[in-house]
Order: C-alpha cells, then structure tokens, then sequence
C-alpha cells in the first residue's frame, strides 16, 4: 500500500547537457498531473506523461525541470551583414561631413542593436529526451520509496482503527438481543407507573414483539462486519487500495447510522458514538491511499 505524497529529485549530465528534474505528488481524488517545463523540454512533455501515468494511480504530481546545455554547437553568433553595411554607410558619410575619422568603426557597429545575434541552435531532441526520462526515472524511484514507507505507516494507523472498530461491533451485537427484553421492562415498569392494574400479556408481547422487529440490527451488524473484513483484506493486498478503501468507510457508516437510528438503547447508542468517530479516522486517513 502506498500514500498519495512524495518527492523526488534528480540532476543528471551527459554529453554537455544538465538536466534537474523534480516531482511532487501530494493528494488527489484522481491522477492529475501538472508541468513546469522551459521551452526547450516542451516537446517531452507527453512522455513524462506516459511515465507517472505508468507510476501512478491518484494523485496531484508537479513536475517541475531545468535545462542548460553547454555544448560548443548549442549557440551561434550571427552578423546582419545588411545592417552592419547600413551602419558603415552612415559612418562614412558622417566622416565625410566632419571631415574627421571614426576610430573604432568596426566597435561601433558592432555595438549597435541587433548587429549581432545570439542564436539558439535546434536540439537534438532524440538526446534530451534519452536524458530526461533517464532523470525522471530516477525521480519516480524515489518519490515511489517515499510514498511506499509513508503507506506503510498509513497502514498501521489504519489497522488499529479498524480493530477498535470491530471491537465496538462485537460489543454492540452482544448488547443487540437484550434490547427487546429491555424495552418490555420500561414498558411494564411505566404501566405501573400510569396505575394499570391488568396487563394483557398477549398485548404486551405484541406490542414487544414489533418493538423488536423495530430494532432488529443484526443485518447491519452482518453487512459491518463484512465491510471490516474487506478492509482488512484490502489493507494486505499489493494492488490499488484507495478507492476500494473510500466506498468501504462510506458503507461502514452507513450501517453504523443505521443502527444508531434503530437500537433505542443507551448504551449501544454510547458505542454508536463510538464507532462513528473511528469510521471518520479512517475516512480522513484513506484519502492519504493510493
């Protein structure tokens, strides 16, 4: 099992190429993947795509990278022959007006906007693309280690709710029978209380006997428990657990609101209680699952 957060990093160089890539992941109801790539990484983003798609099930990821190539053929330096002879012309005909020369002709023109030009060569994108995926792997590892140790801990928390879960349902169905015999007890005692000298005992048995169709709670207790027992096995299993694991508190506190709606008793409705606030720990803890 594994949680939702993690983080990776990986810094990667190859052949005058740098390439630093870090991914984030952090909680999400569906995998949804968000890029922070320079322009010269844009055409890799659909790989990165298909790489955290093939890592990943749920889960918002950043991915955010850098790149610098320093390759003797990575820039070239361009002169605009025509401006550069526009600029000369100009020269002359101010020397010519002046009668005087320009010293540093050739610095000057030079220095004049876009004389010269700085150029981008085109990528070897075949290269890049080796070398970010490379990286990205690396980064994937990791933040997978960070999200499986995180899950582990996730899975402890979540087995010691679980158990004081099922403990709650365990004393709830031995209080569940007694509840019958504790309503005709209430019942018979306000009789008294109201002067009633005769009770119908057939009366008082139907009128117990529909009270205790009224409370009957042990298809819940039933389906409880069979909820409990599919999270556990949820829980040991190596395969995508969180969603499997959100309809299973959402069925668990469907019951236990049943029940609490059900079983008219004190001290079920006590456990009651109870249970819910273990249901809603593990619901907030299930959303940190993958």
């Amino acid at each position: 099992m594994r949680s939702m957060t993690g983080y990776g990093r990986c810094r990667m160089e190859a052949d005058g190429r740098e390439i630093t890539i870090e991914i984030k992941t952090v909680n999400h109801r569906f995998l949804d993947i968000a890029f922070r790539l320079p322009k010269a990484l844009s055409f890799a983003e659909d790989s990165l795509r298909r790489q955290v798609s093939a890592a990943f099930s749920r889960g918002h990821v950043e991915i955010s990278a850098s790149y610098l190539n320093s390759r003797a053929d990575a820039r070239e330096v361009r002169v605009d022959e025509a401006l550069a002879c526009q600029y000369r012309d100009v020269l002359n005909k101010l020397r010519q007006m002046t009668n005087g020369d320009c010293d540093g002709e050739t610095v000057f023109i030079a220095s004049q906007p876009d004389v010269l030009r700085l150029t981008v060569c085109e990528e070897d994108e075949e290269a890049v693309l080796t070398l970010l995926e490379k990286a990205a792997s690396t980064a994937l590892a990791q933040v997978i280690a960070m999200r499986e140790k995180e899950g582990a801990a996730l899975k402890s928390d979540l087995i010691v709710h679980l158990e004081t879960l099922a403990e709650h349902r365990r004393q709830i169905a031995i209080l569940a029978p007694g509840v019958p015999k504790a309503y005709q007890e209430r019942l018979q005692t306000r009789l008294r209380e109201l002067g009633t000298q005769e009770i119908d005992p057939q009366r008082l048995a139907q009128e117990v006997a529909l009270m205790a169709d009224r409370c009957a709670i042990d298809e819940e207790l039933a389906r409880l428990e069979s909820h409990i027992g599919q999270m556990r096995e949820t829980l040991e299993s190596n395969s995508e657990a969180g969603r499997r694991l959100d309809f299973l508190t959402q069925e668990m506190n469907r019951e236990v609101n049943t029940i609490g709606s059900k079983a008219s008793d004190a001290a079920i409705t006590k456990l009651v209680v109870a249970a819910k606030s273990e249901i809603e720990k593990l619901r907030e803890q299930v959303q940190n699952v993958e």
